[in-house]
């Protein structure tokens, strides 16, 4: 279970942005946190994707806390939890043809060895051909680089899976295929979502139950 227990966190201790706020994330279950711009939900989701150290509180993984956040959290804590944000083009590096995007979490594991195999089992799940995997972001839609986004997301198959208002900025085949991805792969190994954003006809449809930021996180 992901747990993110009494936390109050943000980027200025005199001003939190989060306060007290608790939330769990079973294995194999969706939960979508609803509510508007601005509340903090993103906030809330960098530090369930350990990218984020709260000013109090804990965040557990599967009963273990977790004492180190972004890279000095332990590498079995880290793969554990894939993240997909809401503006691709600022998640991505320029410089990388969507092919190596994909691959980066191998190569930074250690696991190079693998690249090629796994991007030919994520890149049809997601819906890129051959021919966009070899263009760098500028070269692709914002549909198609949030594609690659969430491949890189899975290539460490984790078992939990953030997604911070992951269809936002998409129309509304693009934001059906990914969700649809997003539920084969949790079909096929049985990870929890936390599914962040504010259309909530979206969030009641996809996820098992749904957190109103406005009610209290449970």
């Amino acid at each position: 279970m992901l747990e993110l227990r009494s936390l109050t966190a943000g980027y200025d201790r005199r001003a939190p942005v989060l306060r007290d706020v608790s939330l769990s994330v079973a294995p194999g279950e969706a939960v979508g946190l609803l509510g508007p711009s601005g509340c903090g939900k993103s906030t809330l989701a960098r530090v369930a994707a350990l990218l984020h150290r709260p000013d109090a509180g804990t965040v557990a993984v599967d009963g273990e806390e977790v004492r180190g956040w972004r890279h000095r959290a332990p590498r079995r804590l880290r793969t554990a939890i894939g993240v997909v944000f809401q503006q691709p083009r600022q998640s991505a590096d320029p410089r990388l043809r969507l092919y190596d995007l994909i691959a980066e979490p191998l190569r930074a594991t250690g696991r190079r060895a693998e690249a090629a195999d796994r991007l030919a089992a994520l890149a049809p799940a997601v819906g890129l051909t051959a021919d966009l995997l070899a263009r760098r972001p500028h070269e692709v839609s914002d549909g198609q680089l949030q594609r690659a986004c969430l491949a890189r997301a899975l290539a460490l198959r984790p078992r939990y899976l953030v997604c911070d208002e992951m269809t936002a900025m998409l129309d509304a085949s693009t934001t059906a295929a990914l969700v649809a991805a997003v539920e084969d792969y949790r079909r096929e190994t049985g990870a929890g979502l936390l599914a962040v954003g504010h259309d909530r006809v979206l969030l009641e449809r996809w996820c098992d139950r749904t957190v109103d930021w406005a009610g209290s996180p449970a």
